[in-house]
């Protein structure tokens, strides 16, 4: 297997009409069942630079809801990737298109969960702190280098800082007057 390539590249203004049409298309798909559609990941950070795709979450009260669509989404040239259940059981993942390069991630899981929640906070907090999506930015760039160059999983490499970030965004949430 191919290693992965790392690419970051500079924040692009298209990245929210592109998650607003895909949101269009997938709202379609999910007509009836109450599914809340997010834009997450970097993409959705205004001025953070990120890897050229965007992320797509999409709450659903059941994922039952998810495994019914399968062929709808494949319409929309999504390919459903069964095997990173085994890592994370309680997301149904796909990808678009089928072939490389990718443009779109799209992350189905329960509304509430522990991956809908933590995706949100950590969107929401480098959204309301450019400093820290600034400092992502810079680390990103830098891990995606060393990545590239060593083979290292760039995921893993970002996880002590997106952890810090989590933790900051939790202890805020729980200061802050209802």
């Amino acid at each position: 297997m191919p290693r992965k390539e790392w690419i970051v590249v500079p924040y692009r203004a298209e990245w929210p009409q592109l998650f607003a049409r895909e949101a269009d298309l997938l709202a379609h798909a999910f007509q009836g069942t109450g599914a809340v559609i997010e834009h997450i990941g970097s993409t959705a950070v205004a001025g953070l630079g990120a890897k050229p795709v965007i992320d797509i979450m999409i709450g659903l009260s059941s994922l039952v809801d998810a495994e019914r669509r399968v062929h709808e989404l494949a319409r929309l040239d999504y390919q459903y990737v069964p095997q990173y259940e085994a890592e994370l059981p309680d997301r149904r993942y796909f990808r678009k298109p089928f072939q490389r390069p990718r443009t779109h991630h799209l992350h189905i899981v329960e509304l509430g969960s522990d991956f809908w929640v933590r995706h949100l906070l950590f969107r929401d907090y480098l959204r309301a702190h450019p400093e820290t999506a600034a400092a992502y930015y810079e680390l990103k760039k830098r891990l995606a280098a060393e990545s590239n160059a060593s083979g290292m999983d760039y995921t893993e490499l970002k996880s002590p800082f997106v952890t810090d970030v989590l933790r900051r965004a939790q202890s805020q949430q729980h200061h802050t007057p209802h």
